[in-house]
């Protein structure tokens, strides 16, 4: 994915009235830091931020960052912050990218297909490792790591070492992570669920049968 952002240096006071006057006028606050030089405060287009967020690569996503005058640099989203109840974008930090140097980043893991252990044998697929942390160069990153769990029979597992391997990624988690696995809803457990609600009225009844006993006394 091929975008570009536009930037312009922020200046003055960096407090809180500030932040709210770049927000005001349409733009967020940001800061952009790494490759051995400064941080700098810039303001940025929300809307070009949250297109890159949305995008197949997310916040992986390398893209050309233009400062003012300054040539474009390659930059990547390391950090955002949303409004909790409107969910606008209020913050991001962007990280300048060097494309030579291998980094570390964390990737989602997408499962492919139904398990067997679902379709025929009544268990419910727990995906439990949703993303996993890979090395390699910039723009070797993936957009997700894809793994087929359709021969997936009922209590078996997918780790990390069945994800695809020899790629031009390395995995840095351990390989007998587990990524997914099928299990199924305990008989006893289910049992309990439905003989819960009862306890209440078998309560009720003993307090009325307690009553009718002393009446007769």
């Amino acid at each position: 994915m091929s975008e570009a952002v536009l930037a312009t240096l922020r200046e003055g006071k960096f407090n809180k009235n500030a932040a709210r006057r770049v927000r005001v006028s349409g733009l967020i606050p940001a800061v952009v830091y790494g490759a051995g030089k400064d941080s700098q405060a810039i303001t940025v287009d929300p809307k070009a931020i949250t297109k890159i967020l949305h995008s197949e690569s997310g916040h992986n996503t390398i893209f050309d960052l233009s400062v003012g005058a300054e040539p474009a640099i390659k930059a990547m989203i390391v950090d955002w912050q949303y409004e909790p109840i409107k969910g606008k974008l209020l913050h991001i930090d962007l990280k300048r990218i060097a494309m030579d140097k291998a980094m570390r980043v964390n990737v989602p893991v997408m499962l492919v297909g139904t398990a067997t252990g679902v379709k025929n044998q009544g268990g419910i697929l727990d995906h439990i490792l949703r993303e996993v942390e890979i090395e390699c160069l910039p723009g070797d990153i993936p957009s997700h790591i894809d793994v087929d769990v359709t021969n997936l029979g009922l209590h078996d597992a997918v780790h990390v070492s069945d994800l695809p391997h020899g790629g031009k990624f390395k995995f840095i988690v351990e390989e007998n992570a587990v990524v997914a696995h099928v299990t199924i809803v305990k008989e006893e457990a289910a049992a309990e669920v439905v003989a819960a609600p009862t306890e209440p009225e078998v309560a009720k009844k003993g307090k009325q049968d307690a009553a009718a006993e002393g009446a007769k006394k």
